[in-house]
This record gives structure tokens, C-alpha cells and sequence, in this order.
């Protein structure tokens, strides 16, 4: 896979040379390829959100660089505005930000700064909504009139109809009901799937990371911690205690498991994976 995202050697401080002076990302190295799937997972506090701010050049590094397919992205005015075009950033409660008189016009806010022609604008909007399966006759209505899911939906659509190559999501299923953060997390994987593009997606919610991500960073005090597959990173339950976070719940009852001396395999951290676990160990296929 072609490496798009690198973050070198970044640093950021708050109010430098202020009394209330605050490191919140310390020296941060990590590539991300083309089409993965990331997790990035930490405790409040831990710098998740200004790292993530730095990935379209909303936030300047005190040091370090952003470099996107190897280039700088504070090379140049015309680099870091292509950036933000190329990193589509959703933050918490994203349809806070809606402010348009109508759904076609809130979707097509960023394909429209982007230069496009109407055509394509046009195009993209219709695209975009259909993505986050609403129907067009939607696009004509007032985003305030909306429910809080369909809200959530448009905002989505926004980042979509810039098309981007790296989308970045802020805690996407925040405020959410079960069936409601389900229905995100299935957007977001079909659109991942349908376009192929690379996902970074900040969450407190273990059993969210090891749904939807292939690779997940734990970040601590600023620092990356940890990096690696979710059955790497959660076979690690001690230390990410250590840090303020727990593993999925199913995982916990699989350790609790072992720690009652049955002889069960605790690398699982999805229900699928448990339902699995269970049938080999009942059919006598142990260990499993």
C-alpha cells in the first residue's frame, strides 16, 4: 500500500511561554497507507483532537510536520488549502455546524469552495445524500427542520461531496442511541468500502474501535503508546488499564473466563470472534 498520511516528529504546545504553557502532542511519528481502517483511542485529555486537528492544517505544529502522499502541507498557501479540500475533518456533533437555509445548499458548502463547476457540484451533492441514505426530495428542505439522525446524515454528507482522499472523524457516534450509532457505523464502513479512501476516527468506545477499526493508536500524555491490530492492542487489557481505558466488555468476560482457571482463548474482541470461541471450547477443541 502507497503510504498517504505521515505526521514527523510533531509537537504541539499550547500558550508557549505562558503561564498556563501545556504540551498536548510530544514528538508524534506515524504513517498511515492508503485505504486503512485507523483507531485512535486515549483517555480525555490524552491529545487525540489536536492531533487530528493538524491532519488539514487547522492546527500548525510548534514543531514537526504534516506530510500528505511526502508533501509538506505548510509548504505553501496553495498546499495546505488543497489539504483541507483532501482531509475531510468531522468534529463531535457535526450538525451543530449546519447554518445553510436549505440541505443542497449545506452539502454543497465545501464542493463549491472548492472551485467546482455547478455540474459537478450538483453531482456530488446528489451522490453524497444518497450515501447517507437520504432521499433527494430531502434537499430542498430547512436542515433545522430535521431529526437529530437526519442532521447527523447531512453534516456526513457535507464531508462526503468534497470526495477526500483521508476522511477524520471526532467521536462520529457521539449523543447517539445504540440503533442510531449503529446506523453511522454503517455508513461510514460502506462508504470506506464503496470509495477505498483512509478513515482516522477518535473514540472513547473500545467496543466502537474493535467494530470498526483494522488498526488502532493509543495515545497517552500527548505521546503514541501503543500501535498495532485490535487483537494486539487488546491482549495488552493490564496496561491499557494502566491508562484509563478498558477492553470491549466481551473481551472482559473472556479474561474473567480464564481467570477462572477455564482454559478458553482471550483474543477476542468482537461478539462474532466470542461466538466462535464459545462453540470450539463446548465442541471440545481446546485449547481455543
Amino acid at each position: 500500500m502507497d503510504e498517504l498520511l505521515r505526521v514527523d516528529h510533531l509537537t504541539h504546545i499550547y500558550s508557549v511561554g505562558l503561564p498556563f504553557e501545556k504540551k498536548a502532542v510530544d514528538d508524534v511519528t506515524f504513517g498511515v497507507q492508503k485505504g486503512e481502517f485507523v483507531g485512535l483511542i486515549g483517555h480525555t485529555g490524552s491529545g487525540k483532537s489536536t492531533l487530528i486537528q493538524h491532519f488539514n492544517g487547522l492546527l500548525k505544529p510548534t514543531s514537526g510536520r504534516v506530510l500528505i502522499r511526502g508533501e509538506d502541507i505548510h509548504a505553501s498557501k496553495e498546499i495546505v488549502r488543497a489539504a483541507r479540500f483532501a482531509v475531510g475533518l468531522v468534529f463531535q456533533y457535526p450538525e451543530h455546524q449546519l447554518f445553510e437555509e436549505t440541505v443542497a445548499s449545506d452539502v454543497a458548502f465545501g464542493p463549491k469552495n472548492m472551485g467546482l463547476e455547478r455540474e459537478e457540484v450538483e453531482r456530488r451533492v446528489r451522490d453524497a445524500v444518497a450515501s447517507v441514505g437520504l432521499p433527494e426530495t430531502i434537499l430542498e428542505e430547512s436542515p433545522f427542520d430535521l431529526s437529530g439522525g437526519e442532521k447527523r446524515r447531512v453534516a456526513l454528507a457535507g464531508v462526503f461531496a468534497m470526495e477526500p482522499e483521508i476522511l477524520v472523524l471526532d467521536e462520529p457516534m457521539a449523543g447517539l442511541d445504540p440503533a442510531g450509532r449503529a446506523d453511522i457505523f454503517r455508513l461510514i464502513r460502506e462508504y470506506h468500502q464503496r470509495h477505498g479512501i483512509t478513515v482516522v476516527f477518535v473514540t472513547h468506545s473500545m467496543e466502537d474501535a474493535a467494530k470498526m477499526a483494522t488498526r488502532l493508536m493509543v495515545m497517552k500524555d500527548g505521546r503514541i503508546f501503543m500501535d498495532g491490530s485490535p487483537k494486539e492492542i487488546f491482549s495488552r487489557a493490564a496496561e491499557l488499564t494502566q491508562v484509563g481505558l478498558t477492553v470491549p466488555q466481551v473481551t472482559q468476560v473472556f479474561l474473567s473466563l480464564r481467570a477462572r482457571g477455564i482454559d478458553i482463548r482471550t483474543d477476542v474482541y468482537t461478539v462474532g470472534q466470542a461466538a466462535e470461541a464459545l462453540i470450539r471450547y463446548k465442541g471440545g477443541d481446546r485449547p481455543c
